[in-house]
């Protein structure tokens, strides 16, 4: 497919790495030449150095035979009126991201009216996912499927856990549940596991299952699934905002710590239910003088890495139980993924893969079924998709042990109306069921990748 990305930034150098992974022909756009030379160093793509708001540079990018534009520059009112260009000058698809709270509250008005595929906010998506973490602080990551309805939860065995030393199967027969581990990280190791496989203490497992039928699970395993009552969270940013809305009436004591006055006086006009506080946070003593020893959950959005590290690594030295730190560009995952950093947050991350997925979307839009739902679970290594299925196929109305899957490839759940069903060897899938599919990266760009060749028969 051919794709116009304007604006090379954090977000923009994510989605063109991983649609040119993908395959992808893509022209990136961007004002600033350095920023071009670096992204046609890095990867596969034509560069274009111009605004995306001239008709000019998109028609030098081939706007006419482009199928899908994406604009992601700072500004939201250039992304928007690039769109709504590309729109008239090529009639393609298009993305915009739109990060202003205000625009925000219109924005089913402004997509309808622009004709927009789609409208991306990496702040919104992150503030959702940490509000899915402090509401279930056990688990490291959350991604969701099905509207929700389907839960993917990470989470590190403890040392002293009943099931280390157990088999898979061996813990689906002692505890009974409609759960499935569908994903284990063992140190550098991204294992797909059957019934035989082994736990360890530390592994970093995936589990699919429903949100409440996970919590009998964790207790019955004995993991703390505590509620989380208070948090604070140091940097009043769009983050910071959208999460306190999106935790309103959730019964958790929310605490704000932001450097800059004019800030302060914004969001406590806006957020009359959280504690503004009006100092540096970077600062020990006012951490200490604000309570960070007797918090449940402390959340480091500031809009420098660095310090986001430093702070969550003090923040677990307190004791404080639920930690999550926010990563816009540091990329040492190896490092990273070694510190007491507790759930990382990558905005970008987020918003890449719901590109990814509508992108695969529109290649398999006459396909026999649909992906609604693209999630990494291991960066680079593993993911998993969820599906709905349109009609008939060669996956449909077989059990699954009938079914040649490729090797790595595990259907991990499959929901059917208001049933969450964790599939054995004789489930079978049906028209207008929603499936998630987990598998290694790049191997599931439509759900006829999962089969080997010889099911065509």
């Amino acid at each position: 497919m051919r794709i116009i990305i304007v604006g090379c930034g954090k977000v923009g150098a994510t989605i063109i790495e991983q649609l040119s992974n993908e395959g992808h022909d893509i022209v990136a756009i961007d004002v600033n030449p350095r920023i071009i030379e670096d992204i046609t160093n890095a990867y596969d793509v034509m560069g274009l150095v111009g605004n995306g708001t001239s008709l000019k540079v998109l028609k030098q990018a081939g706007i006419d035979e482009t199928e899908l534009l994406i604009a992601v520059t700072d500004s939201d009112e250039l992304n928007l009126l690039t769109c709504l260009l590309a729109k008239k000058a090529g009639n393609c698809k298009t993305i915009a991201r739109v990060r202003n709270p205000e625009l925000s509250e219109d924005i089913s008005f402004i997509s309808r009216e622009l004709g927009l595929s789609m409208i991306v906010n990496p702040e919104r998506a992150a503030a959702k996912q940490i509000a899915r973490l402090l509401r279930f602080p056990a688990a490291v990551k959350i991604d969701t499927f099905a509207n929700g309805e389907v839960e993917l939860m990470k989470f590190v065995i403890p040392e002293n856990s009943p099931i280390v030393g157990l088999s898979l199967s061996e813990i689906d027969k002692k505890f009974k549940g409609n759960t499935l581990i569908c994903c284990v990280e063992r140190k550098e190791e991204a294992i797909i596991p059957n019934g035989s496989f082994v736990i360890e203490a530390n592994d970093k497992i995936t589990l699919v299952s429903s949100q409440y039928i996970a919590k009998d699970f964790f207790k019955s395993i004995g993991i703390d699934i505590k509620r989380v009552r208070n948090a604070m969270i140091v940097g009043g940013s769009k983050i910071g905002l959208y999460l306190c809305q999106q935790l309103a009436n959730k019964n958790i004591d929310l605490k704000i710590i932001e450097q800059d006055k004019n800030r302060c006086e914004e969001l406590a006009g806006i957020l009359p239910q959280v504690t503004i506080v009006n100092a540096d946070g970077s600062v020990e003593a006012i951490l200490k003088e604000e309570g960070i020893e007797d918090i449940d959950a402390f959340v480091s959005l500031t809009g420098i890495d660095e310090e986001n590290i430093f702070l969550s690594l003090f923040a677990s030295k307190c004791g404080v139980t639920k930690v999550i730190t926010k990563i816009d560009r540091i990329a040492y995952n190896e490092v990273i993924n070694s510190l007491e950093l507790g759930s990382l947050i990558h905005p970008k991350n987020i918003i890449a893969d719901n590109i990814v997925r509508y992108v695969r979307a529109l290649n398999n839009a006459q396909g026999d079924s649909q992906i609604e739902t693209l999630h990494e679970i291991i960066k680079g290594k593993v993911e998993a998709c969820g599906f709905t299925i349109n009609n008939e196929s060669l996956i449909t109305n077989k059990p699954l042990a009938s079914l040649h899957t490729k090797e790595g490839i595990l259907i991990a759940c499959i929901r059917r109306g208001k049933e969450i069903i964790i599939p054995n060897g004789q489930s079978c899938i049906l028209p207008g069921d929603t499936i998630v599919v987990v598998g290694k990266q790049k191997q599931i760009k439509n759900l006829s990748d999962i089969l080997v060749g010889d099911n065509n028969s």
